[in-house]
């Protein structure tokens, strides 16, 4: 491969390019695989860098070693009271006693100081004594609980309070570190998801000015009721588009994602509705009018069902052919029937999903089997079903929530715990690639890929065994393509060992690795 500025000027065979590029710096990779670059298609830097560089609860295995971890990290945490305990991470419902840390015990391990320590989805917290003090509200605010974790509107509000405690230097080194990350593990650009109730207009103005070598496309979750309204906030913000976490519902795991049907553990709910049918359909309606990108987060089948319906409705007033163009996106579409994946592949709408989240949710045993049951665990995350009905597919981790983890996220898609649910490895990497680009609006056909032409972003790997060998003519173009003869992708089988990235290339900048190969 020959690359000229930021662009892939020639494929080809070694000897024919060493004719035709003679004066050409030449970096032999030495058997290492070479491919285009991942897109992260649902992010959020400031949360992934501060769990990076901070109180990180994902290994908790249990009520008390989480409060163990807590009290750890405060006995060794530098900075002073005032500081704010930031973690993440938490999962009770993997612990044996399945119960979360009370406000009491949370204070026990923390003193006087402020602590803010998210559920593992991101849609409830819990907060100490010190830090729920400072939101005087907070005791009226819906999703309150004096005893025990916060969601709803009483986690949006101490939220910005705990964000507010976080000093300037602290959320720079956190987007920083994240994206470091990503660049370490061959992605090249991600999807911000930005909007009021989750990092605030300051920290998405923070993310904007940051100048790193992973390119941002950012999202603002902000709804609106007119076509001015959407071009006027597109302009305050500078953002892509109004969609990313635009909350229709919250998240199973905290029992606030919008169910038609109680959960199985807590027969007294359906969880949360935070938009109604008419909100979603102004908001899409003035996009769509607007010519920009709409969307919303949607989990639990009934905001599914919301969302569809305003589709529905916006593309009889507006027409297909007007909605199609906008790229609207749906987050996560966990709970989707057929009829509905039909509907929204005739509409052109991207599904930008997380395969992590059956990864490790899913099966007859997790998390999602104890919230929904079995039988209505066993319909989430159909992959192959948004693929065979058209629906474009976009791949993310939506990290924090889950590892920045590309080739995991590929083989996740590939093994989904629901037979028939899975999609092949190429069609994976696609979405995880490809996908990412398209869904960001950029569709000029070689974005994504390797070819003469396409901007030169790829990553190079040390891998162990490809799953399909190359033939010998295999040099015209790397793609997913079944057709275009390339090298197959690693084994990403159980107990294969995970490609290791050796360099990351964007835009025909080295941005991880050494710039020699």
């Amino acid at each position: 491969m020959a690359v000229r500025g930021d662009v892939v000027a020639w494929l080809g065979s070694d000897q024919v390019g060493r004719a035709q590029f003679p004066d050409a710096r030449v970096v032999d990779l030495d058997g290492a695989f070479v491919a285009p670059a991942f897109v992260d298609s649902h992010v959020h830097l400031t949360a992934t860098g501060l769990t990076r560089l901070g109180l990180d609860l994902r290994g908790a295995t249990s009520k008390a070693h989480c409060l163990q971890l807590v009290a750890d990290y405060v006995a060794t945490a530098v900075g002073g009271g005032h500081d704010v305990i930031w973690g993440h991470g938490w999962d009770d419902s993997g612990w044996p006693d399945a119960s979360a840390p009370t406000v009491v015990e949370l204070d026990a391990a923390v003193g006087s100081r402020p602590a803010y320590l998210t559920r593992i989805d991101a849609h409830s917290a819990l907060a100490s004594s010190a830090l729920r003090d400072r939101v005087p509200e907070l005791a009226g605010a819906a999703g309150f609980d004096a005893a025990g974790p916060l969601s709803a509107e009483a986690h949006h509000l101490v939220r910005a309070q705990a964000r507010a405690l976080l000093r300037p230097a602290q959320r720079d080194e956190a987007r920083r570190s994240a994206l470091d990350a990503f660049a370490a593990a061959g992605v090249v650009a991600v999807h911000e998801c930005a909007g009021p109730n989750i990092g605030g207009l300051d920290d998405w103005r923070e993310v904007q000015a940051i100048r790193h070598g992973v390119e941002v496309t950012g999202y603002w979750g902000e709804a609106v009721t007119s076509a001015d309204e959407a071009r006027a906030l597109i302009e305050t913000t500078g953002a892509h588009g109004l969609a990313g976490d635009l909350f229709v519902d919250g998240a199973l795991g905290s029992r606030t994602a919008w169910l038609h049907e109680p959960y199985h553990d807590a027969p007294d709910t359906c969880g949360n509705g935070y938009l109604s049918e008419d909100a979603l359909t102004a908001h899409l309606s003035a996009c769509t009018e607007a010519r920009v990108t709409a969307g919303f987060h949607v989990i639990g089948d009934r905001a599914v069902s919301a969302a569809v319906h305003a589709f529905a409705r916006v593309a009889e007033a507006h027409g297909v052919a007007a909605v199609a163009r906008c790229g609207h996106r749906l987050e996560h579409l966990e709970m989707v029937t057929p009829e509905q994946a039909t509907a929204l592949g005739g509409w052109g709408v991207i599904g930008s999903v997380q395969p992590g989240f059956d990864a490790r949710w899913g099966g007859p045993a997790g998390m999602y089997a104890q919230r929904l049951g079995v039988a209505r665990a066993e319909q989430l995350n159909p992959f192959a079903l948004l693929a065979s009905q058209g629906v474009p597919l976009a791949f993310g981790s939506d990290a924090p929530v889950t590892c920045i983890d590309p080739w995991g996220t590929v083989r996740a898609a590939t093994a989904h715990h629901t037979p028939g649910s899975s999609i092949s490895p190429r069609a994976a990497f696609a979405a995880a690639t490809r996908g990412g680009w398209r869904a960001a609006g950029v569709r000029d056909g070689v974005t994504g890929t390797l070819a003469p032409g396409a901007v030169a972003s790829y990553a190079v790997w040390e891998v162990g065994e490809l799953a399909v060998a190359a033939p010998a003519d295999a040099v015209q173009r790397w793609s997913t393509e079944p057709g275009s003869r390339v090298p197959g992708l690693p084994r990403l089988g159980a107990g294969e060992e995970p490609p290791r990235c050796l360099q990351t290339v964007h835009r025909g900048t080295v941005i991880f690795g050494a710039a020699d190969g």
